[in-house]
């Protein structure tokens, strides 16, 4: 018998009310769990023993949650919505659309189903078996059908109509699933044959944008209110510290929790007046929020400590050679047929096996078209590589995309007549945070912080933090305006 097992619940599109994590999360410490992770696909995982098992099972029927064991039958439903409003806001797509499409999915998907804004890079669009896109037409949706146990996607023929994403979501199921229905043209004809839906002709392929992935940590403040970002090193988040989380939301009425594909978790709508409040708790457990843009760009499969161990080596090596990773993303696969979300992926493979027993790894290393990481064709860089000549060949890869980048920037430089070198002017200096790169100009002040405009950085209070992370006041460094970087 098993000591310990892996419980999963699924957050459809990674939403969550706190109400309903602090029951799950109070229930799971009830028998004994006291930390907990958030998957690839933005569901709750966790690890109980079996001793403790039957008695949570039996909480979690009478809560009425769904749960599976050691099993991914019914994959999570997975969306952007994480990052609507506070990295960008579509066109037509705003959070209510989000809900509008999930109340249609009122079921238990056997596909992954991925829903996603068309112009946003957060979330992978091209990880799921039926993957819904919206388009710039208001309201009507792109599907892009991936079959099972394959790696072709093919579109469906027509833009799909918001209030039919759900029907059409089931009815490709039923068919793929229970009939079988396996070939582009044979699952479209028996889909469409037996129901209708409200279409519109689909005549290009989706425009989807170029990656970058936003820092998504932290205090950030978006319109009047602020979101933060909490990631974990280890993607262990402690039960003590997300029910304070959730006593918080509920206590300065926050209604939803954001679980995002890279495993963090993101709180929208933070009032100004209660930003004190989660200082406290991240001060309470130790939450540290300002760790590097290179850390966080790393995807590792679920229910295993060997990608995020790999992912902390080769980290290691990045800060001490000062990598630039920006505009990339790296996924770790150390398992057969899972699958990650990464420009740059790792895949390790044994040298020797002897049954099912591996008794030498190596390292495969593949980036995707144009780093681009939701292509799928990935182009071999290395094959066979130790652990130890890993990460030397991963700054490599990443010093050969920035040249890429750098040629792509060049601009066609003109000859011109010289003219006299101007007197130059004295450069005017400010104070800018080096984690989230908001300024401080005394010639403005800060409103926020009750700073009257004309302070001096030097006359600022001891106590005085970035407005925008909290970083203290001695890690801001002095730059030139015309140096400023952001």
């Amino acid at each position: 018998m098993r000591d310990y097992y892996t419980l999963k619940v699924n957050m459809p599109a990674g939403i969550v009310s706190p109400g309903t994590l602090q029951n799950i999360l109070s229930l799971a410490y009830e028998a004994k769990v006291r930390h907990v992770r958030f998957g690839a696909r933005q569901q709750l995982l966790m690890t109980v023993h079996y001793e403790d098992m039957r008695f949570l099972e039996k909480d979690l029927k009478q809560h009425q949650i769904s749960y599976e064991i050691n099993s991914d039958q019914y994959p999570n439903i997975i969306s952007s919505y994480c990052g609507e409003d506070v990295f960008r806001t579509g066109a037509w797509l705003r959070e209510s659309e989000y809900h509008t499409v999930l109340d249609q999915l009122d079921y238990q998907p056997r596909l992954k189903i991925n829903i996603s804004d068309f112009n946003q890079s957060f979330t992978p669009f091209f990880t799921g078996n039926l993957n819904f896109i919206a388009s710039h037409e208001p309201h009507f949706w792109y599907l892009y059908v991936r079959l099972k146990q394959s790696n072709a996607i093919f579109r469906w023929p027509e833009l799909i109509y918001t209030n039919d994403v759900g029907r059409l979501a089931k009815a490709v199921e039923e068919a793929m699933l229970d009939q079988g229905c396996q070939g582009e043209d044979a699952l479209y004809k028996t889909v469409t044959s037996a129901q209708t839906f409200i279409i519109q002709p689909a005549t290009q392929e989706v425009e989807l944008p170029d990656f970058s992935l936003p820092y998504y940590e932290g205090f950030n403040r978006y319109g009047e209110r602020s979101w933060l970002g909490l990631y974990r090193r280890d993607e262990q988040f402690s039960i003590a510290f997300l029910l304070d989380v959730c006593a918080l939301c509920l206590k300065t009425r926050i209604g939803e929790l954001c679980i995002t594909p890279w495993k963090s978790l993101i709180i929208k709508g933070i009032e100004e007046k209660d930003r004190v409040f989660w200082s406290y708790v991240l001060g309470k457990h130790n939450i540290n929020v300002r760790h590097a843009a290179n850390e966080l760009a790393w995807q590792t499969e679920d229910h295993t400590d060997e990608g995020t161990n790999l992912k902390n080596y080769v980290i290691r090596y990045f800060e001490k050679n000062d990598t630039r990773t920006f505009g990339l993303c790296f996924g770790v696969q150390t398992r057969a047929k899972s699958e990650v979300f990464g420009s740059i992926l790792i895949r390790k493979r044994p040298l020797v096996r002897i049954g099912q027993l591996a008794l030498f790894s190596v390292y495969d290393l593949y980036f995707t078209e144009n780093f681009n990481p939701n292509s799928r064709i990935h182009n071999l860089v290395e094959r066979g590589l130790l652990k130890l000549h890993l990460p030397n060949q991963l700054n490599r890869l990443c010093r050969k995309f920035n040249a890429r980048r750098s040629q792509e920037g060049v601009e066609t430089v003109r000859m011109e007549t010289e003219k006299p070198e101007p007197i130059l002017a004295a450069v005017p200096t400010v104070h800018q945070c080096p984690h989230c790169f908001t300024v401080y100009d005394e010639q403005y002040g800060d409103l926020r912080r009750g700073i009257p405009a004309g302070t001096a950085f030097g006359q600022l209070p001891i106590d005085y933090l970035c407005s925008t992370c909290d970083a203290p006041k001695e890690e801001l460094e002095e730059v030139q305006l015309a140096g400023i970087h952001g």
